[in-house]
């Protein structure tokens, strides 16, 4: 079975190589699933990144297309330079400093459509049903926070971590450490965490948001 990474850099290559331009459609979720050996979910995650990035669009009932703005945002990925390598021990560390950190401006800057986005994200994990779709939006909520600080520069830091989670190994990981309670938990740490980013409670929300992160990481990792 390939990684999603494969998937994302062969669509990458199709790209930059203009076998694909502007207004193309692209096989879908079920061909790219078959041909790629990954499940819809982590295929849709992989577009969903890529449509984040400007490089496609999805119209429902339709399909999934080459961007008109193709090569502008491929300009900005080569400027931003190639998917981070990191193992997941480096990436939870690096959770760890920097997403308590921006609690402060989320609780300052966050809007209520931030956090209708966060409920959505919470209610569509919960309704999951297979890891990596749950994985999918764990992922979505925590970037849905980082935007919740409305500072371009945190939102693309965030973006790369999200990245860095769509690695295989931090996929193998967290399928490996998945248990329906520890699933629960952590649905119950991010509505909690949500809860208190809307009461606007920074010291609650720091709490919680470094006690979620240290329980994942014990679960992955065993520290």
């Amino acid at each position: 079975m390939q990684s999603a990474l494969t998937l994302r850099e062969a669509i990458l290559e199709n790209l930059q190589s203009r076998a694909w331009r502007a207004g193309h459609r692209l096989p879908t979720e079920r061909e790219l699933s078959g041909q790629f050996g990954l499940s819809r979910s982590t295929v849709r995650r992989v577009l969903s990144e890529l449509k984040g990035r400007g490089l496609i669009t999805q119209t429902v009932g339709s399909g999934t297309y080459v961007s008109e703005e193709v090569a502008h945002a491929l300009a900005n990925i080569s400027h931003g330079g190639a998917p981070l390598a990191t193992s997941p021990a480096e990436l939870m560390s690096a959770r760890l400093v920097l997403e308590p950190a921006i609690i402060a401006m989320v609780v300052g800057n966050a809007t209520h459509a931030d956090f209708d986005r966060m409920e959505n994200c919470c209610e569509r994990g919960e309704a999951a049903e297979t890891i990596e779709e749950f994985e999918l939006w764990d992922g979505k909520l925590h970037e849905a926070i980082a935007d919740a600080a409305h500072n371009t520069f945190i939102s693309a830091v965030f973006q790369r971590m999200n990245e860095a989670r769509a690695q295989s190994e931090w996929g193998m990981l967290k399928r490996r450490s998945a248990t329906p309670e520890r699933r629960l938990d952590y649905q119950r740490e991010h509505r909690e965490l949500v809860a208190a980013l809307k009461d606007r409670d920074g010291a609650r929300a720091n709490e919680l948001c470094i006690g979620h992160l240290t329980h994942v990481r014990r679960n992955l990792l065993g520290y």
